[in-house]
């Protein structure tokens, strides 16, 4: 079994990294997942005692304190790092530049949605999931959609 320090790929593509003991995550250890966050932990014999996940943007959850988009404050974490951009250059998700939407499809967070197809693709175009009823629903009424016209930012004169 393992035991020391060391890496273990899963089937689902979650990485850790850290000390195992008898074949268990065992000490101090990190689960990386594919979408690029990460759970940060002290492991007793496969089980987290304490830890804290850090989105891929470097940003912390906290559960006692979590002051992120809470409804009083509802500015993305990179807006919260940098400061607001000028007035008249909106940013519609926290990554900026955004992810340009294929024509006609949605950005549903982890990919993007083809309502047409009812398959939900990752930003590399592969396949992650068809959409249930209730998902289409959902990413219809709540998620951004690729533009049907070319807008640009062009300042006042």
């Amino acid at each position: 079994r393992m035991e020391g320090y060391g890496y273990y790929l899963l089937p689902s593509g979650n990485e850790y990294r850290g000390s195992f003991w008898d074949g268990m995550f065992h000490g101090k250890g990190e689960l990386l997942l594919p979408t690029g966050g990460s759970y940060r932990a002290h492991w007793d014999r496969g089980v987290a005692t304490e830890g804290k996940y850090v989105f891929a943007d470097g940003l912390e959850y906290d559960e006692e304190k979590w002051r992120y988009c809470d409804g009083y404050d509802r500015r993305f974490y990179t807006e919260i790092c940098s400061g607001f951009k000028p007035p008249g250059i909106p940013q519609l998700t926290n990554l900026d530049p955004p992810k340009i939407i294929p024509e006609g499809c949605y950005d549903c967070g982890d990919g993007f949605y083809d309502p047409q197809t009812r398959i939900v693709v990752d930003y590399k175009r592969k396949f992650l999931r068809n959409a249930d009823n209730d998902e289409h629903e959902w990413i219809l009424r709540t998620c951004r959609k690729a533009w049907d016209f070319t807008t640009e930012n062009k300042p006042k004169p």
